[in-house]
């Protein structure tokens, strides 16, 4: 379900249902948190693939060893562990849909499997010599720019050109914030039903606020905001500007000094800001990646090290699971 009535919003809606029916292969671009794989979901449920699998991987989740197995499956003995023959996503989704999410971050030799789904439908499992025949289509995302990746040397330039068949760009929450009210309604319902709790709804003010946010983190961010306000709202209250700015702060590891109450004073100056922009962006990617600092370094464009560096000198103090 795609969410808000914005203009751009119903250019995306518009242009999902028009691409939903072909089987052309549809990069999706964005920055993270805007919903791609939600916007991915609805191709495919708009499309006559509709009744067959939809499978999503996070292309930067896995080491490269671990990702060609679970993409192309493995035969037995093919490594330690490889106790029997298994399919990959690509089989398992037969007829149905393959979403690979951060696809920029797909290692060199990834790219070459890919490209030959793209072009023959055809994989090898870890530890074959022949090749399967796969019928299934692939819907990609990313939020780097596959061009400068390119031009870096870290992306094929002949994968690149056969993914460009069908772009569609989600524009970020900020550049469409007449859809956040929409929005939070949604995630206010989808809360009250998680958590058993019911509120009146929000204040005027509650909502300004929420429509003024730059929501760095993107929707991703202004859903699991709803949910802290649910946890902080007492049952059946409306919820004010108090509690908006609370889970404001909750969601940046309660710095007071970079919240919502400094902002209103207008009493920051530019290094505070910028820091409370860093903070906010490394503490929705670390909350992506699972708490996986290396995982968010990646997506992040840094290596672990550089990451954690940043995350002490912003006073982030993080415990990996």
């Amino acid at each position: 379900m795609m969410v808000g009535a914005s203009e751009a919003m119903r250019r995306v809606k518009t242009v999902a249902e028009r691409v939903a029916p072909f089987d052309t292969c549809v990069v999706i671009t964005g920055e993270t948190g805007t919903g791609k794989e939600l916007v991915a979901r609805a191709i495919h449920h708009l499309s006559p693939r509709r009744s067959r699998p939809f499978i999503a991987q996070n292309c930067a989740a896995l080491a490269e060893t671990l990702l060609d197995s679970e993409l192309f499956g493995h035969a037995r003995g093919s490594f330690t562990g490889a106790v029997g023959d298994r399919p990959g996503l690509f089989e398992s989704a037969n007829g149905g849909t393959v979403f690979l999410d951060e696809i920029g971050e797909m290692p060199p030799s990834m790219q070459v499997k890919l490209l030959r789904v793209l072009q023959e439908g055809e994989i090898k499992r870890v530890g074959e010599n022949h090749s399967r025949k796969i019928e299934a289509r692939v819907i990609c995302a990313t939020h780097k720019d596959l061009e400068s990746l390119v031009a870096e040397g870290r992306f094929r330039e002949d994968l690149f050109y056969r993914l460009q068949s069908f772009v569609l760009c989600i524009p970020p929450l900020r550049e469409r914030s007449e859809d956040v009210p929409e929005l939070v309604g949604h995630f206010l319902s989808l809360m009250e039903e998680r958590h058993g709790r019911r509120v009146e709804g929000f204040t005027p003010e509650a909502m300004r606020l929420l429509r003024t946010h730059a929501w760095p983190g993107n929707v991703r961010e202004l859903e699991h905001t709803v949910e802290r306000m649910i946890v902080l709202c007492n049952e059946g209250d409306l919820i004010g500007a108090d509690q908006v700015l609370e889970a404001l702060d909750q969601g940046r590891g309660g710095d007071e000094t970079a919240s919502g109450r400094d902002i209103e004073r207008g009493g920051r100056s530019l290094t505070r800001a910028l820091e409370d922009y860093e903070r906010r962006i490394i503490l929705s990617e670390l909350e992506y990646a699972g708490g996986v600092i290396a995982k968010a370094a990646r997506s992040l464009g840094m290596d672990r090290t550089t990451l954690s560096r940043r995350l002490r000198r912003l006073g982030v103090r993080h415990d990996e699971p």
